[in-house]
């Protein structure tokens, strides 16, 4: 290599690092920084001195494993914790299956106004969470729902979906109404991607739309299922928008229904930063654990068909 070639390697390569200086930078401060800091204050507590008043009336002193071993020991956040998974429970296999269901369709050759059925399934996940939980929450009050007044006209009745052993339901029903729409265009994209003559050949041989869909398209959009899956599990985790909105609607939802919910309690209202950060620590924990575990029990399967 000559020296003409060396320097003009040496100054592409600084004009690479000029230009992604400006998203480096962006990383540190809005989330490496933060995160640390977090991590940081969570091994650390407030303690008062003294009569607790001035400038020195309060100081911060290393905590260890303190912070974590409260959160863990804490009821609510390990009922908030296990109200999330049973929330996981229902919000992920439905709202995958009717992704999955409506990708197939819309794959199908006898299906119609295409443009339009994507279109309106995908509508719903480009309204905000905070709208939509609002509209539901009106859908499901008495007072408001067109449904109970139907319902009532009819002669009939309908349960009050906001009621403690209904509440959860209520809840997944947003999720899955506003993250179908999103993960449909994901399978049916990949469902685009299938070479068309695996279709033409399995029809010579005699095999139906449903041999067709299960045989052929579902064994062949697995990663891209396993990646809706991952990513609807990480958003489960992370619930907090619908239960926070729908909490005024209702008494059936505490201020601790779910981890997130517990943590901004602790952080905004109780001004407890460090128990809230040793929490958001937890989350992000079980957050990684679930979703890589998951990850580790189905790659196998799920990359099976790009290694062939």
């Amino acid at each position: 290599m000559t020296t003409a070639t060396t320097s003009l390697t040496r100054r592409s390569n600084r004009f690479a690092y000029v230009l992604i200086a400006p998203a480096a930078l962006c990383f540190a401060l809005f989330l490496a920084i933060p995160i640390l800091y977090a991590i940081f204050i969570s091994f650390r507590r407030e303690i008062v001195v003294g009569l607790g008043l001035g400038e020195g009336g309060r100081t911060e002193i290393w905590a260890g494993l303190g912070n974590y071993t409260a959160v863990l020991s804490d009821p609510e956040f390990l009922a908030s914790a296990g109200r999330v998974l049973l929330y996981g429970c229902v919000l992920v296999p439905v709202m995958l299956g009717l992704a999955l269901l409506f990708a197939l369709l819309l794959d199908s050759r006898r299906a119609r106004v295409r443009s339009f059925a994507r279109i309106a399934i995908f509508l719903p996940y480009a309204v905000p969470a905070v709208i939509s939980s609002v509209l539901w929450g009106f859908l499901y009050l008495p007072g408001t729902s067109p449904f109970h007044h139907i319902a009532d006209a009819l002669g009939g009745g309908l349960p009050d979906v906001l009621s403690p052993s209904l509440v959860l339901l209520a809840i997944a029903n947003i999720g899955i109404w506003g993250g179908t729409g999103f993960n449909m265009v994901v399978l049916y994209t990949s469902l685009k991607s299938v070479p068309s003559e695996l279709y033409e050949a399995a029809t010579l041989d005699g095999c139906t739309e449903i041999q067709i869909a299960t045989r052929i398209k579902v064994p062949m959009i697995l990663p891209s299922l396993i990646m809706t899956a991952v990513f609807s599990i990480i958003a489960t985790l992370q619930v907090f928008a619908e239960p926070m909105l729908l909490r005024p609607l209702t008494n059936s939802i505490s201020t601790t229904w779910s981890p997130l919910m517990r943590i901004y309690r602790d952080a905004f209202i109780q001004n407890d930063i460090y128990i809230a950060s040793a929490g958001s620590v937890l989350v992000a924990l079980a957050t990684f654990v679930i979703s890589f575990g998951f990850l580790r029990l189905v790659r196998g399967q799920a990359f099976a068909q790009e290694e062939r």
